[in-house]
């Protein structure tokens, strides 16, 4: 018979080799563990989560613009206003040159002792009450001289810090332009990454909400109870249908919401300010209860999307990115606030 020899017990190095690898092997992913795809129906929400998350950073973006403009304007004015001054400061030094050279002709001697040396005291008597004038239009040259010369250094200040300011706007509506941009291709990437079908699902569903809402960018005329510039306001907006969302834009091809608004109202001779938020500090609040045609709608809250009111329920406005200008329920979108301009 042969014999049995009990198997060597592991050491305590092998057990702990073992250990490792089940821990390591525990920690792979497997298929029950990987997460789920999303559904279609969680991507639609995602993607216009991501294009509402872009509204309030292209109405700051709308904002900082505007500040941006009215900031270039001014640096223009200043740099006009010192080449000015500047041109006023060598036309001065232009002048002054023949009076210093006069004075400087008269030797600088004591006016006595000019006047013993002179041939012809009477001619001499002559010459220094010239000289006595010309010293005195130079005098008030220097002074204006030196006038200048402190205007154009104030200049100078004003137009330094005017630069400066332009430049930290700039920075400024670059980040917001980008956040826009990252959220914008977020969404594209979300809607990319789906098949043909799963696309047309989304659109699908999202043409069945719009259903369901009365929702429409089909074109149509105003044919409402508004009169005067608020019926020439929605007579515009609604000239507008279908024409396409574009963040920054306030047309005539494309809007974004406060582009829209604005430019409706100004169709109606009417001139508000360019963000969602200055055309809600710009114009009179009124309850919802008391809505006419042609109010300003505020969605969400006081700076981030707007539209008109065109009665029963209904509002135009400028959606978001990939949809078109488009008739909706009011409450399609939490109200926050209505005005009149």
């Amino acid at each position: 018979m042969g014999t049995h020899r009990r198997p060597k017990p592991p050491s305590r190095t092998r057990i702990a080799s073992l250990g490792i690898a089940a821990g390591a092997v525990s920690l792979l992913p497997t298929q029950s563990q990987a997460a789920p795809e999303p559904t279609v129906e969680e991507v639609r929400k995602r993607v216009e989560k991501l294009y509402e998350e872009a509204e309030g950073p292209t109405e700051a973006y709308n904002g900082i613009r505007e500040k941006q403009k009215t900031l270039e304007t001014a640096v223009d004015g200043a740099q006009d206003r010192l080449a000015r001054k500047q041109q006023e400061i060598n036309e001065l030094r232009a002048k002054m040159g023949p009076l210093a050279a006069a004075q400087y002709r008269g030797g600088g001697l004591d006016p006595s002792v000019q006047l013993f040396l002179s041939s012809d005291p009477e001619s001499f008597l002559e010459q220094a009450e010239l000289l006595g004038r010309t010293g005195d239009r130079q005098s008030d040259a220097l002074k204006a001289m030196q006038s200048l010369q402190r205007e154009l250094a104030q200049e100078r200040a004003t137009a330094s810090q005017s630069l400066k300011d332009l430049q930290e706007l700039r920075v400024e509506a670059a980040a917001k332009k980008n956040l826009v941009q990252e959220k914008l291709r977020q969404a594209r990437t979300l809607l990319n990454n789906l098949t043909a079908q799963q696309r047309a699902a989304v659109q699908a569903a999202q043409d069945k909400d719009d259903a369901a809402s009365g929702t429409s960018d089909s074109t149509a005329t105003y044919n409402g109870p508004a009169s005067g510039r608020a019926k020439t306001a929605l007579d515009f907006a609604y000239a507008q249908l279908g024409k396409p969302y574009e963040w920054g834009s306030t047309g005539p091809n494309s809007y974004d919401c406060s582009g829209l608004t604005g430019a409706a109202w100004r169709a109606a001779g009417v001139s508000l300010p360019r963000t969602v938020v200055q055309q809600y500090n710009a114009t009179p609040k009124v309850a919802r209860a008391d809505l006419q045609p042609g109010d300003i709608i505020y969605w969400y809250n006081n700076s981030q999307h707007n539209g008109m009111y065109v009665g029963n329920g209904k509002a135009i406005h400028a959606p978001r990115t990939g949809k078109n200008i488009e008739i909706a329920d009011v409450d399609s979108m939490p109200f926050y606030a209505a005005s009149r301009p």
